[in-house]
């Protein structure tokens, strides 16, 4: 059964002189400070991802500036994955910096060395994804928690790629894990929301700070939506898994495509690694078509059912393409630089995808 939806903004004070924390992240009197629907969705997550204590957030991006707002102060440093999605890559090479004089150092974090050689005595933040958005680049997460261990830093892991099914940063060391709940924990492309999870000690310096202070609180309309997504969750996450193993494969035979990255391929350069640390390989893909950039838009509009729309973990199969021209191409591994579709599956029936595919790139052969 569903959960009731509670809409008030406000709940009714004590009048019997009871003391009210007005501040207080544990105080049911007004919906900044926390609502019913909130507490109901954050328990299941602890839950799934075998954590002492969440919050949910209202984005995936506000989940993100709170792990960062909360944890690092003028002078301090942070140690970031270069493959990174974009406002990620926003807050650290810009805005923390400028606004801050943090220090940042963006590292490719699929070489646990670098992330090693990076660490300085004022390093506060380590923060990786895996897989990396958009490369799907893998990074080794009990290595890195070793170092960040070793020099008192805290490890935060983004695995909104993989999903809290198929990853599990805290059991491999990790101190917070965050993902952004708008993609495959809510999996409806209705709702906007962001939770991060760890100790009770870390979650309650977030939810005072971002959430009550900032006030970064989700909805409890959002919150009540995503809840109802976990009842599918896993469901979806096995199509989603599935007919991407087998897109990632026909894309891989394929004469007219340059190349594909997908964790699940024997081909991934990370392959081996991504085995070991996930249970299963999610949905996301990229990968190129051979040609110029009129190919590569050919191919977008020859597409029937897949979407040319961004976002990701959605019911729908969803694409974007990235031109070569791209700022961002600078931190990506060389074969992306040529340009790159980032692909999200969907959950319609796996030939049809593949046949979505195959006549667009037919259109493109033939003109």
């Amino acid at each position: 059964m569903h959960d009731p939806l509670y809409l008030t903004s406000n709940y009714r004070l004590p009048a019997d002189g009871s003391p009210v924390d007005w501040s207080g992240i544990h105080s049911n009197i007004y919906a900044r400070n926390g609502n019913v629907n909130q507490f109901i969705l954050q328990d299941k997550l602890a839950a799934i991802e075998d954590a002492e204590s969440c919050v949910v957030l209202g984005s995936g991006v506000s989940a993100l500036a709170a792990i960062f707002l909360t944890f690092l102060s003028t002078g301090d440093h942070v140690i970031c994955s270069q493959v990174c999605y974009s406002a990620v890559g926003i807050l650290l090479r810009e805005l923390l910096p400028k606004k801050f004089q943090i220090q940042v150092s963006m590292v490719d974090s699929t070489d646990s060395s670098a992330v090693a050689a990076a660490v300085r005595e004022n390093t506060k933040l380590i923060h990786i994804e895996t897989p990396g958005n958009p490369t799907t680049g893998i990074s080794d997460i009990a290595a890195i928690a070793q170092t960040a261990k070793e020099s008192g830093a805290i490890l935060s892991v983004d695995s909104t790629f993989a999903s809290p099914l198929y990853l599990k940063p805290l059991a491999l060391g990790a101190d917070l894990v965050m993902h952004s709940m708008t993609k495959y924990i809510n999996g409806h492309g209705d709702a906007l929301g962001g939770c991060i999870l760890g100790s009770t000690a870390l979650i309650d310096r977030i939810k005072a700070e971002a959430m009550v202070n900032f006030g970064g609180i989700i909805s409890p309309f959002n919150a009540w939506l995503i809840a109802r997504g976990l009842l599918t969750f896993p469901l979806r996450m096995k199509q989603h898994s599935e007919s991407a193993q087998a897109v990632a494969e026909f894309l891989e035979s394929h004469p007219g495509v340059r190349f594909v990255a997908y964790p699940g391929l024997n081909s991934h350069p990370q392959h081996d690694l991504a085995s070991q640390q996930m249970t299963g390989y999610a949905g996301m893909l990229c990968f190129d078509i051979h040609g110029d950039d009129e190919a590569h838009l050919r191919f977008l509009s020859g597409l029937q059912l897949i979407a040319h729309a961004v976002s990701l973990g959605d019911t729908e199969s969803l694409i974007v393409f990235t031109e070569s021209s791209s700022e961002k191409m600078a931190y990506y591994p060389e074969v992306f630089r040529g340009g790159y579709y980032r692909f999200s599956i969907g959950l319609e029936d796996t030939v049809d995808i593949i046949n979505d595919l195959e006549q667009a790139l037919s259109q493109v052969a033939s003109e």
